[in-house]
């Protein structure tokens, strides 16, 4: 290598020499024209010698196995290392994702960091429809009138009867309701005023197998929290996932701060990682903020056992789908587990302390609330009194269990879904706007570049329900790629779907897509089609086909 190097500069001192005496033997040439010619010469002589550098350097590289991919191997640096955004300095060294594409929505009424201690709900509810797959009457076994303990079972699937789903707290079963063709509703329960709990063996992780681990998550209805992709249901005990994969945050619009959520239980989070661990043979992966200007909160930092990966951008850089696609996709029959940080320290409370206690921070979110705060309730919750008397003005509202983005729309006195840990109100908008979308000045969240919303990118918007426009045709406009960075055809996959092209849908990578992933994509669509619902029918569709 060294001595091609030499040959070659040599040969190129040869030949600009050469040129240099050659053009000092032309007569009539004026001292002038010679210094420029030979400067002329000089720099094409350090240009090649240069390129010529450069080219055996990035040979000797891929000689000895070098990762061009994680460094440059050059003498020049690359456009992002010169244009690219400065990292802070708690992420050099760290193993950091950084994602171009997605878009951040702000929106007034983020909550308080101060939990309101005052809160207390007085019913809860469990609902068979949050559990996808799941069948429309499942086998309940409690009735109106019966005493139940937090841990207790309600009801589980025919389809997967070991599989528990269980009561959240203590007290009576007011109502099991139904909805159409006699689908089971929810179960639910009027909370007592001092809880007791099913009393369980404290479990000794290191004395469990990975079959009797399963078995006891199964009976005391952790299992259930455990979700997995592909189709984002809850997770196949018969399974062995090639790796799990917890997020801990999320960058929806308004979304709770977990190092805020989770302060102080570090015992419980770490524990609930050690349960994780013994569920796969592969690796338990912790997605960590890699926003923020600090580091977050060290109860993510300095968690073991796991393999971290810091994720820069904007939404949905938080969501568990697209860390997965930049850490370990999913390829045909490949299966992960995924679970909530929030979760995970629920189950590490049941190793801790062996008692089932689903508490969660729940954001109570929205520019409708006069005091936007923070509540911690078991899961499940009655909303009835987190609104009492914290709303701002007699516009009409819109109550969502979730963000604003993947929420689902319930009553004022309704429940939070089961893996919701957050609450938003909203604006219920029904007031035409005098030419709609084509008004250049309208105070809108929006991708486009034609809003003002382009040049005031820390403008923060009162979120409402209009959506500006009626439904049209689905085009391809670019839209859907342009705010989704995962390396799939979005506008195409929702096309085969549209129309039942399974090997499409399949090479078009529906397996590494959850609704929530797309819900961005829906609010960039002009044509105000409705994506997520789309994904979900196909995801269906590919896992009733197996």
């Amino acid at each position: 290598m060294k001595i091609r190097f030499k040959r070659s500069i040599l040969v190129l001192s040869f030949l600009g020499l050469a040129t240099f005496v050659e053009a000092q033997a032309i007569g009539g040439l004026s001292n002038a024209m010679t210094i420029a010619l030979a400067t002329v010469v000089l720099l094409i002589l350090l240009v090649a010698i240069t390129l010529v550098g450069d080219t055996f350097l990035r040979v000797e590289a891929r000689e000895i196995g070098a990762d061009e991919s994680k460094a440059n191997y050059s003498i020049f640096p690359r456009l992002s290392e010169i244009f690219g955004t400065r990292r802070a300095s708690h992420l050099l060294g760290k193993n950091v994702v950084d994602l171009k594409k997605g878009h951040d929505i702000l929106l007034e009424g983020a909550a308080e960091k101060v939990i309101d201690t005052n809160f207390a709900a007085k019913t809860f509810a469990v609902r068979p429809r949050d559990f996808v797959g799941m069948s429309p009457i499942p086998k309940v076994v409690v009735e109106k009138g019966d005493e139940v303990k937090a841990g207790d079972v309600l009801f589980y699937d025919k389809k997967r009867p070991d599989i528990k789903y269980v009561a959240p707290v203590s007290g009576e079963i007011v109502d099991v309701t139904r909805a159409e063709k006699r689908a089971i509703d929810q179960v639910i329960i009027l909370a007592d005023k001092e809880q007791s709990y099913r009393a369980y063996n404290k479990p000794v992780l290191e004395e469990l197998d990975r079959e009797n681990l399963i078995t006891f998550l199964m009976e005391t209805g952790l299992w259930s929290f455990i979700r997995q992709r592909p189709f984002d249901v809850v997770a196949d005990p018969g399974d062995n996932p090639k790796a799990i994969f917890v997020s801990t945050f999320d960058s929806a619009p308004l979304a709770p701060d977990m190092n805020f959520a989770l302060k102080g239980r570090e015992a419980d989070f770490q524990m609930g990682l050690n349960v994780l661990g013994r569920l796969t043979d592969g690796k338990v992966h912790l997605g960590i903020d890699g926003r923020a200007k600090s580091n977050p909160a060290a109860i993510f930092t300095e968690a073991t056992g796991v393999h971290k990966t810091w994720f820069n951008g904007p939404h949905p850089s938080g969501n568990v789908g697209i860390q997965i696609h930049h850490t370990d996709p999913i390829n045909k029959g490949d299966v992960v587990w995924h679970m909530n940080p929030q979760d995970v320290a629920i189950l590490g409370r049941l190793f801790n302390e062996g008692i089932f206690k689903p508490e969660r921070v729940v954001a109570i979110t929205g520019a409708e609330l006069k005091q936007p705060r923070y509540v911690r309730v078991p899961m499940g919750a009655s909303v009835e009194n987190m609104l009492k008397d914290n709303i701002k003005g007699e516009d009409k509202i819109r109550v969502v269990s979730g963000d604003v983005l993947t929420g689902r729309q319930i009553g004022e006195k309704d429940y939070l879904g089961f893996f919701d840990d957050q609450l938003t109100v909203l604006f219920e908008n029904d007031n035409y706007a005098m030419f709609g979308w084509l008004s250049p000045f309208a105070i809108v969240p929006s991708v486009s570049n034609t809003f003002p919303g382009a040049v005031l990118k820390e403008m923060e918007y009162r979120a409402e329900t209009n959506t500006h426009g009626e439904h049209r045709a689905l085009v391809v406009t670019g839209q859907y790629e342009s705010v989704l960075p995962m390396d799939v055809y979005p506008q195409h996959l929702i096309k085969a779907i549209l129309v039942n092209d399974f090997e499409r849908m399949e090479g078009l990578g529906i397996y590494e897509l959850a609704p929530e992933d797309v819900a961005l994509c829906e609010f960039a669509c002009t044509s105000k089609t409705e994506v997520q619902k789309i994904l979900r029918e196909g995801l269906e569709t590919m896992r009733e086909q197996g």
